[in-house]
């Protein structure tokens, strides 16, 4: 990894609770919004985590996300409920409503809470291993602005729309986290900041043409110009484009539309605000036997997966998470990975609350 700087993760930690603060939040919900943007990092997700520090603190003072807005649960019943976020931060929102569905399950078996009017909420899979620590089945949902192509459409309509299920299981839990897009728009936003091109079938620019800048998705994102990120599986039906498709407008229907919400083609567009919608649910899976076979099994099943046959060439099949999961400890270890870019933004933050660089952007000596 050329021009990458390794953070101290206990400064980094201070670092982003200081930024917080300084921008209205409680030092509890500080906490909170750190530990969910930096579990992206630790995960090796780099598009969801330091790197969108900067674009936080923008996204505040724009007068898109309102620190003193509060979660609120506006409709509910024993197995449900949905909460209005009030523009508040999607982090807090997705803890507060995540919190609730956990609570509920226990106590019936199954729940599901959907959300409104929220703002981004990092990376799905943090949520949906709240549910999973606490030995139950989490999943979670969002749409985002549009920035994702229907099958042979040229105009973005829906968003990165991903999807996140954790179920406990030894030695590693399942921990899927996926967008249903080719990629996250996270990741473009990495290539745009380390000059690289972009693997060909990822965008298509405002011709509905496929290209490989990284600038041209940056100003289809920046202008709302035709063009965008295409659908997982890619462009048409050859690879199953029409199923990513498929999948994106399912995320919309158990978000925005169930939550009486707004769908993403709404969304930074309809209201000054951003205004995405979540989905939450929990499934106690002792409804279904007993619940230590239950995680046994999904565990040998994991185990037989690892050791199936490897294709030509290949050393190791992985389960979901676990890549991830297994380096936790060592990038701890070895530090936050930024690039310069990121490094820069983050001296900016720094002057621009008046924290001492030398004192919160400390490297780790590799």
């Amino acid at each position: 990894m050329d021009d990458y700087r390794y953070l101290d993760y206990s400064k980094t930690v201070r670092l982003c609770e200081e930024v917080f603060q300084k921008n209205g939040y409680s030092a509890e919900d500080a906490a909170i919004i750190t530990d969910v943007l930096l579990e992206s990092d630790l995960m090796g997700i780099e598009s969801h985590g330091i790197q969108r520090l900067e674009l936080y603190c923008s996204g505040i003072d724009m007068g898109r996300i309102f620190p003193v807005a509060k979660p609120e649960v506006v409709q509910e019943t024993p197995v449900s409920a949905v909460v209005d976020a009030h523009e508040s931060i999607g982090h807090l929102a997705g803890v507060f409503s995540m919190n609730l569905a956990i609570k509920k399950a226990k106590s019936t078996g199954i729940a599901v809470v959907t959300v409104r009017n929220s703002t981004h909420y990092g990376i799905a899979g943090y949520y949906a291993m709240m549910a999973a620590k606490e030995n139950l089945l989490g999943l979670s949902m969002t749409n985002t602005e549009a920035l994702v192509l229907p099958t042979f459409g040229k105009k973005a309509m829906m968003g990165t729309n991903p999807i996140a299920v954790a179920m406990p299981a030894k030695p590693y839990p399942f921990y899927l986290d996926m967008a249903t897009s080719v990629v996250p728009a996270g990741k473009l936003e990495i290539y745009f900041k380390e000059g690289k091109p972009v693997p060909e079938g990822y965008v298509l620019d405002a011709e509905g043409k496929t290209t490989i800048n990284a600038g041209d998705f940056i100003n289809i994102r920046k202008n709302k110009t035709d063009g965008g990120l295409l659908p997982l599986g890619g462009s048409g039906k050859l690879f199953g484009g029409h199923k990513g498709y498929g999948l994106s407008l399912l995320v919309e229907l158990l978000t925005g539309i169930l939550s009486g919400g707004i769908t993403s083609n709404h969304v930074r567009i309809k209201f000054p605000a951003e205004r995405c919608c979540h989905f939450f649910m929990v499934v106690d899976y002792g409804l279904f036997g007993d619940k230590e076979a239950i995680e046994s099994h999904m565990s040998d099943y994991m185990e037989e997966l690892r050791k199936s046959a490897k294709a030509y060439g290949q050393k190791r099949i992985y389960t979901h998470g676990e890549p991830g999961l297994e380096k936790r400890q060592s990038i701890i270890e070895r530090g936050i990975a930024v690039n310069k870019k990121t490094y820069q933004e983050l001296c900016a933050v720094c002057d621009k609350f008046g924290l001492d660089q030398k004192e919160y952007i400390k490297e780790r000596s590799q």
